[in-house]
């Protein structure tokens, strides 16, 4: 057993893992956040998606081990502070960016990812940037058109103030 420390979703964390676990079967099966899918186990699919550090992985290839030290960010961890949902959930559910359900955690967060590195992405620039997440639902579009409108709302100047709460809080659980 190897030990562990890192902070999910703003909470530090301490447990003691095989060094052979998963980042996914951590969170699933250790911590109880469903979020994160597991899907395919290669990395070819994204329903396991989480942020490590702010940057986008797939969690099925990353070894829990791998992010002692670290931050880890879920799809449970982009709720806003009341508990409803954060703006790119938001924008999923009202642009109808979803069937099953299944795939939508790790688009979320690839999408979180996208938006954090380009706030303001052309069409193109989305698809591009979500094509290591699959959806065996929609054909995209929908969730394609939730991505541009929650950047459209991100870049809102009502939505500065929370996008800087935003930006506060993740450089708070990176720094922890």
């Amino acid at each position: 057993m190897t030990d562990i420390k890192l902070t999910v979703n703003g909470t530090i964390r301490s447990d003691q893992v095989e060094p052979r676990l998963l980042l996914i079967h951590y969170l699933r099966d250790t911590l109880g956040l469903r979020a994160a899918n597991v899907g395919c186990d290669t990395t070819s699919c994204g329903a396991c998606t989480v942020l490590l550090d702010g940057e986008s992985v797939k969690s099925c290839t990353v070894l829990a081990v791998q992010a002692n030290g670290r931050s880890v960010t879920t799809a449970e961890g982009v709720v806003r502070p009341d508990g409803t949902l954060g703006v790119v959930q938001q924008a999923f559910h009202v642009n109808h960016g979803l069937q099953c359900g299944f795939c939508t955690p790790g688009m979320v967060m690839a999408a979180t990812s996208l938006l954090a590195e380009n706030p303001h992405p052309t069409e193109r620039e989305v698809r591009e940037g979500l094509e290591g997440n699959f959806c065996r639902c929609t054909g995209y579009h929908n969730i394609v058109r939730a991505v541009l409108d929650a950047a459209d709302k991100l870049s809102a100047p009502v939505a500065d103030e929370v996008a800087d709460e935003v930006a506060d809080e993740v450089a708070d659980e990176v720094s922890a």
